[in-house]
C-alpha cells in the first residue's frame, strides 16, 4: 500500500525544531486524519504532531528526546490509493530495497540524519575575563565540534601569550568537565539562557519606587474571581504605555519603532524556565475582564501548552518576584523588548501621616523597572514607574 511521511510542521512563526517527547499512539495503529500521534517540545510550550490523514501507522524514525528540525520525517503512514491519490502519490514511495534494485551495482549510501543537536551558547561572560578575546582557527573550529562558543570558556584560565586560552587549555578544561557531575540542559534552558546573552548585549538600567498597595489589597478583597498582584501591575503599565508608545519603543538603526498594539507579557515559572504568557491590547479591556484569561494562560503555561497567539510580540514584561519574597530585583528585559517591570513582595511600613501627626501602618511593595538605555534615560523611566504607581494607587480606574 502507498505510504506517506510523517512530517515535523511549523509549530510557531519563530520555531526552527521541536524535541519528541512521548509517542501517542504505537506502530500498527489504525488513526483518524488530524489525530495526534507525537507529543513534542519547543523552547516556548508541548505541543502534539497530528496525522495528515486516515491510515495505518507503518514506523517512526524519530527517537525519544532528540530535537528535529521542522520538515524532518517523523514516521511514515500507510494509506489507501485515494489518500495517497490526495496528497499527489501516484505510487507508493520506493523502499531502500526497491530503488537499490534500479540501480544494479551501484550502493546507495546511507541517508544522512537531519536531526538538530540543541547546542548551549550564551552563558555571561565576566567583564575581566581576556582569555576567549582571541581564538585561534584550531580552536574555533574544535569549539565548532563540540557545540561552544567563547562565552563558555569564561571560566578557562589562559596560558597563552597574554593570557589566551590555547587548545591544551581547552582540552583539559573539557576533560575536567568529564569529571565532574553532567547533566543535559533542556531545550527550555538553553533557549532562556540564549535569550539572556542577547539582551545583556544592550546597556541595561534599572529604576524603582515604593507603591503603598493597601487599596489594591482592598480592591482584590473585594473581587469575586481575584486578579494577581501581576496583573494590577501588568494593567497599570499597559494604560501608561498607551499614553505615550514611544517609551516601549524598539531602537533599530537610527529609528525607533512604536508598537502598533500595546501586547505584554507576563513571567510565569515553569519546569527549568520561564514562560511568558502574552495578553494582546491590554490597555483596551478592563482589569474584570482581563482576570479570567490571565489565570488560564498562568495554568496553560506551568502545563507548558500555551497556544501560538498566546506568545511571542509582546512590548513589555511583568515579573512578579515577589511570590518567592524578594524585595528588589533588576530582571531583564527580554531581547526584543525595552522594558521589564518588576513587583517585590508587600511589607507592613510605617509611613508618616501628616493629618495625624503621627506614622501608621501601611503596606508598601517595590516596582522596579529596567530599561534598554539606548531608548530610555533614568528620568523618562522614572516618569513611567510614577504614572504606574498612580494607577496601582487607584485600582478601581484599572
Amino acid at each position: 500500500m502507498p505510504q506517506i511521511p510523517i512530517i515535523m510542521p511549523q509549530l510557531g512563526e519563530s520555531i526552527a525544531e521541536a524535541a519528541v517527547v512521548s509517542f501517542l499512539v504505537k506502530p500498527g495503529n489504525h488513526v483518524e486524519g488530524g489525530q495526534d500521534l507525537i507529543e513534542v517540545e519547543t523552547n516556548k510550550a508541548t505541543m502534539t504532531v497530528t496525522a495528515p490523514c486516515s491510515g495505518r501507522v507503518e514506523s517512526f524514525s524519530a527517537q525519544l528526546n532528540e530535537s528535529y528540525a521542522v520538515g524532518d520525517v517523523l514516521g511514515t503512514l500507510e494509506v489507501t490509493n485515494d489518500e495517497a491519490r490526495r496528497f499527489g502519490l501516484d505510487e507508493p514511495v520506493p523502499t531502500h530495497q526497491e530503488s537499490s534494485a534500479e540501480a544494479p551495482g551501484h550502493e546507495r549510501s546511507p541517508a544522512k540524519s537531519s536531526r538538530v543537536e540543541p547546542t548551549l551558547r550564551g552563558l555571561p561572560v565576566p567583564v575581566n575575563a581576556t582569555g576567549a578575546s582571541y581564538m585561534s582557527p584550531r580552536l574555533k573550529a574544535r569549539m565548532h565540534e563540540l557545540g561552544l562558543s567563547a562565552a563558555d570558556l569564561a571560566g578557562i584560565a589562559g596560558s597563552g601569550a597574554a593570557g589566551r586560552v590555547t587548545v591544551e587549555d581547552f582540552e583539559k578544561f573539557i576533560a575536567s568537565l568529564e569529571q565532574q557531575k553532567l547533566t543535559k540542559a533542556s531545550s527550555m534552558r538553553v533557549a532562556v539562557a540564549d535569550a539572556m546573552r542577547r539582551s545583556w548585549s544592550r546597556p541595561l538600567a534599572t529604576v524603582g519606587l515604593p507603591v503603598k498597595i493597601d487599596a489594591m489589597l482592598a480592591h482584590r478583597k473585594a473581587c469575586v474571581t481575584k486578579p494577581g498582584p501581576a496583573l494590577y501591575a501588568l494593567r497599570a503599565l499597559a494604560l501608561a504605555l498607551a499614553e505615550n508608545s514611544a517609551v516601549a519603543g524598539r531602537l533599530v538603526g537610527t529609528n525607533i519603532v512604536h508598537p502598533s498594539s500595546i501586547d505584554v507579557g507576563f513571567a510565569v515559572e515553569a519546569e527549568d524556565g520561564v514562560l511568558v504568557p502574552v495578553i494582546r491590547a491590554a490597555n483596551k479591556k478592563p482589569l474584570k475582564e482581563l482576570t479570567v484569561r490571565y489565570n488560564e494562560l498562568v495554568e496553560l503555561a506551568r502545563q507548558r501548552k500555551l497556544p501560538a497567539d498566546a506568545t511571542g510580540g509582546s512590548v513589555a514584561t511583568v515579573t512578579n518576584f515577589g511570590t518567592f519574597g524578594l524585595i528588589w530585583a533588576t530582571p531583564i528585559p527580554l531581547p526584543e523588548q525595552t522594558l521589564v517591570l518588576g513587583l517585590g513582595a508587600g511589607r507592613k511600613m510605617p509611613h508618616w501621616d501628616e493629618s495625624k501627626q503621627q506614622f501608621v501602618p501601611v503596606m508598601e511593595a517595590y516596582l522596579t523597572l529596567s530599561f534598554d538605555h539606548r531608548v530610555l534615560d533614568g528620568g523618562a523611566a522614572g516618569r513611567l514607574l510614577l504614572r504606574i504607581s498612580e494607577l496601582m494607587k487607584q485600582p478601581e480606574t484599572l
